[in-house]
């Protein structure tokens, strides 16, 4: 039980940097981005192909992030200059990399078995566990991509891409180039996904086309149960809250199959547990008006029965006290 824990842990750091980069664009750009499960995949397949070559291994964790940069700038072309709704974007490139992520792999699916990976100095030279050696590399990454995203977005530039995100029209009316900074989010965003691509191939050994499917799903999973269990008051909180939400998805999910579930409904059970968690906010609202609703009914029952200043008891106080004169 133990083994698996850890291994989830790990899992959960390297799916945490996709978290992130969703976030950029599921919060900051107000943007539902499907690009990214192409990209994630196509983080996997250029990392794949360049360990296979001989490359270094960190290298090509250097080469996915801009290869995803460069999906994520396909993106925000497609919806800047030619007009495509952002949504429709992500999907024509997403489709796109389908095809794309075969061309780099040349086939379906990529070993990197018996390959140096960027666990294989701590495992090999400083003797660590798999698992523990995911979870020093992940969590040393995604510290220092939420270092580096904190103080991003909190230059002019950053600032410029989270005041789009906010309001256009008020943005473009403080002179930002929204389209510059849609798309400057998208590159950036996409960079991540493709990162945490690369990151998870080596974890686990291979890469396939197919490992993007209902990406999105676990990173929207992960993104609402760290904001609703770690909360989301500061910027920095929020990015700490991302990674802690990837770690307690992946423990749940070790629960759950645990308890019995079956390996194939666990994206069932991500789908629900997303759609109930995007559910939690309407319904805190609408408990609350519910509430507001029955204290404004109390206070006016209270003031009709117990007679204000200008009720009838107060009249007739009025009239005796006048009569007493």
């Amino acid at each position: 039980m133990l083994n698996e824990i850890t291994g989830a842990i790990g899992l959960g750091l390297l799916w945490a940097v996709m978290t992130i980069g969703v976030y950029i664009t599921y919060r900051i750009l107000d943007i539902a981005d499907l690009t990214v499960e192409g990209t994630i995949t196509m983080g996997a397949s250029i990392a794949a192909i360049c360990i296979t070559g001989g490359m270094n291994p960190w290298l090509a964790l250097l080469l996915a992030f801009l290869g995803g940069m460069a999906a994520g700038l396909c993106t925000g072309l497609l919806h800047t200059v030619l007009r495509i709704p952002p949504l429709l974007s992500g999907i024509l490139t997403m489709i796109a990399l389908w095809s794309i992520n075969l061309h780099i792999m040349g086939r379906s699916n990529v070993s990197l078995l018996r390959m140096e990976t960027v666990f294989t100095y701590f495992t090999d030279t400083l003797g660590m566990s798999k698992n523990i050696a995911m979870i020093v590399v992940g969590g040393g990454i995604a510290l220092v991509l939420m270092c580096i995203i904190y103080w991003f977005f909190g230059t002019e530039i950053g600032c410029s891409i989270r005041a789009t995100g906010n309001n256009q029209n008020m943005a473009r009316a403080q002179g930002i180039n929204t389209k510059v900074a849609i798309t400057l989010g998208l590159i950036i965003s996409n960079g991540l996904v493709a990162l945490s691509g690369a990151l998870i191939a080596q974890s686990q050994a291979y890469s396939d086309v197919q490992m993007g499917t209902g990406s999105i799903v676990i990173a929207l999973a992960s993104l609402i149960i760290g904001e609703v269990l770690f909360g989301k008051d500061q910027f920095f909180r929020r990015l700490l809250s991302l990674a802690l939400g990837a770690v307690a998805y992946r423990i749940i999910i070790v629960l759950v199959l645990r308890l019995g579930m079956d390996s194939n409904d666990l994206k069932l059970f991500t789908a629900i547990t997303v759609a109930i968690a995007l559910y939690l906010p309407t319904l805190k609202k609408m408990a609350a008006k519910r509430m507001a609703r029955k204290q404004q009914a109390r206070l006016e029952a209270e003031e009709e029965a117990g007679g204000g200043p200008d009720g009838p008891e107060g009249l007739d106080g009025a009239q005796i006290t006048e009569e007493g004169r």
